[in-house]
């Protein structure tokens, strides 16, 4: 077996860099400025994962889920591994004091979301998002 040519070495390493940062998702970017991610919705939101990756007792931000589905940029449309497109849903229901309405508005969310899922992966964003031990 001839022995590879450090020029050789060279190409081959490049060329296993470019495979491996293939299979990485592009949904952030090493400055982390993010690909495909609608206004309003940053790395480290926090989202209610429960639906989307079952059994997780801890909080999770959008980035450590998108990275978990495998969610990447195509057509500058975000999708999952499987490439169902992906949309952010804010849930509502955080009053201190619900309005009159609020069991109407709770349905309408509950139908829009039910709707939502049939075509997309649906990732839900709490309307409290900070950790409610703490007092602000």
């Amino acid at each position: 077996m001839d022995k590879l040519s450090i020029r050789d070495w060279l190409r081959h390493c490049a060329l296993i860099a470019v495979v491996l940062s293939a299979m990485t998702p592009f949904v952030v970017r090493a400055d982390h400025r993010p690909l495909c991610l609608p206004n309003g919705i940053k790395p480290d939101t926090i989202v209610n994962s429960e639906r989307v990756v079952p059994k997780r007792g801890r909080a999770v931000t959008v980035k450590q889920l998108l990275i978990e589905i495998k969610a990447r940029c195509r057509k500058g449309k975000l999708v999952d591994g499987s490439g169902l497109e992906i949309r952010f849903y804010r849930l509502i229901g955080c009053w201190g004091n619900p309005p009159a309405d609020y069991q109407e508005m709770l349905e309408r969310q509950n139908n829009e979301l039910n709707s939502l899922k049939k075509k997309y992966l649906v990732i839900e964003i709490p309307c409290q998002t900070g950790d409610p031990r703490r007092i602000s």
